[in-house]
């Protein structure tokens, strides 16, 4: 049995972290994604095309990863229960085609729910280009430990509600290749949970799951297209996860504007709530 070491996990040192990307890097993010299902459609092809290619903003919360830093066994951290809740960036400068950023990471409050109910973790990452110091994002991602509350922690603060007003204002509907998490993978997430069916079963699924960060980056991009925006201008995208994707789903998008440059937003599969308390916002 796993003790949490709260201390340890704060003061966790994440260094500095330099990654380099170039053009088939980023189009290989944008395929993951799902862009491209129509090859004829202008809008996927501008963030496919290498001749003249504009990045997907959400590309940037993949760079720069400090990777399974949590699983570290000093850390006392039952990996296993460990789910990925929320997820929230702001976006700054755009990323170029091809680019050398550097990431750097700290872990902003670890708190607690109780015995039995787990632990809250908070990251805050930013990424910036190493030849300017430019930040490209500066990005938040929740962790819930399920298996580790009741450690005397600070409470754990009550969780927001989404409660729409009226009916919503515009709707989105994407379906999602049965190859996304085969493909979205590439671009760093190698946990297993996404490619294996019988590592899948061991968790409790009865296949493998989408990445949550495949279903963030889906939201950015479907939600801002049926608000007929540009979608390179997004400068804020949040959401929790509230259920699980599965590669071969269609997402269900309900929006709710505040005004022209914001909104908000929740998606299902069939009836199921699985995108909840969504933000998005553009320059």
């Amino acid at each position: 049995m796993t003790v949490i070491r709260p201390d340890a996990i704060r003061d966790y040192d994440f260094g500095v972290r330099k990654q380099s990307y170039v053009e088939r890097d980023a189009i290989l993010y944008a395929l993951g994604v799902g862009l491209g299902a129509d090859p004829c459609d202008e809008g996927d092809l501008a963030f496919l095309d290498e001749r003249a290619l504009r990045v997907l903003p959400s590309y940037a919360v993949t760079l720069c990863s400090p990777g399974m830093w949590i699983r570290e066994p000093a850390l006392g951290v039952d990996f296993g229960r460990l789910v990925h809740s929320a997820q929230a960036a702001e976006f700054f400068e755009p990323l170029p085609p091809q680019a050398t950023v550097k990431g750097t990471a700290n872990v902003v409050s670890l708190t607690d729910r109780g015995e039995g109910r787990g632990a809250v973790l908070v990251l805050e990452r930013e990424i910036a280009n190493a030849d300017t110091d430019a930040v490209h994002c500066r990005l938040r991602q929740t962790l819930l430990l399920r298996g580790d509350g009741g450690f005397g922690g600070p409470a754990a603060a009550r969780e927001a509600k989404f409660e729409p007003e009226g009916a919503p204002d515009a709707f989105g509907r994407y379906p999602i290749s049965p190859r996304a998490g085969l493909i979205y993978r590439l671009s760093g997430d190698w946990n297993p949970l996404h490619l294996d069916p019988a590592f899948a079963a061991k968790a409790g699924f009865s296949r493998p799951i989408l990445h949550g960060l495949a279903s963030y980056a889906i939201a950015g991009y479907a939600v801002s297209r049926a608000l007929g925006w540009d979608t390179a201008t997004i400068r804020s995208l949040a959401c929790k996860f509230a259920g699980i994707v599965f590669p071969g789903d269609v997402l269900n998008f309900e929006i709710w504007t505040n005004g022209k440059a914001m909104a908000r937003f929740r998606a299902s599969v069939d009836e199921k709530l699985v995108i909840d308390c969504g933000t998005i916002s553009r320059g």
